[in-house]
């Protein structure tokens, strides 16, 4: 199972318009483009019947105290949780790609519906909780909703696009679902996966941590 993007190489850093933040010199960030990446992928295992894409950032800080705060940076070696950034089911095996900005194009504030292009169902991301609080930004986030790390984050992130191929004809979840549920019920159907990484950052002097 071959999986790869037009638009970054595995390992390298994502062009901003992937992002739904980016650096700003006298605000420090500002929105993005918000477009989603492009993908593509062949020789899928027999028995594929849909696919499951997911975006998660590793490297997410676990401690809110000096997050996008005047005067402090968020430690490199403050120990770090996972984001989920996408959450896609039952995305036809054929065309075999997603066209980039076809999920996504733009933030739409309170969340995109739970339908998305070609039947695909959009899962729940991180950015509900995220803006949970925010009067201006608050709702049900669906879909692709890109990087945006702190900026004042010492550390590089790394957000994992994983494409699974998968025995359902329709992927065995409702309403709206999470990253975690759907890797639950993911269990004893994968066929393969394959995975790409990208990087992202917004603070200017951001390390790759080792």
């Amino acid at each position: 199972m071959r999986f790869w993007s037009d638009s970054f190489a595995d390992g390298d850093a994502m062009p901003t318009q992937f992002g739904f933040g980016k650096y700003n010199p006298e605000t420090h960030v500002e929105l993005s483009d918000n477009l989603n990446p492009h993908f593509a992928w062949s020789d899928l295992p027999e028995g594929t019947k849909s696919l499951v894409l997911i975006c998660y950032d590793v490297d997410v800080p676990t401690k809110p105290d000096n997050v996008n705060k005047e005067g402090m940076t968020v430690p490199a070696d403050l120990p770090r949780a996972g984001f989920y950034h996408w959450v896609c089911v039952d995305l036809p095996t054929e065309p075999a790609e997603v066209k980039e900005g076809e999920f996504s194009s733009g933030i739409t504030v309170g969340g995109k519906e739970s339908a998305g292009p070609r039947g695909t169902r959009q899962g729940i991301n991180d950015y509900t909780s995220w803006f949970a609080g925010d009067e201006d930004m608050k709702g049900t986030y669906r879909g692709y909703d890109g990087a945006c790390p702190p900026w004042n984050d010492e550390i590089v992130h790394h957000y994992h696009f994983t494409l699974h191929a998968t025995d359902f004809e329709r992927f065995p979840v409702e309403g709206d679902f999470t990253g975690d549920e759907v890797k639950q019920a993911m269990q004893g159907h994968v066929l393969a996966e394959a995975n790409i990484v990208g990087t992202y950052h917004i603070y200017p002097d951001a390390i790759v941590k080792s």
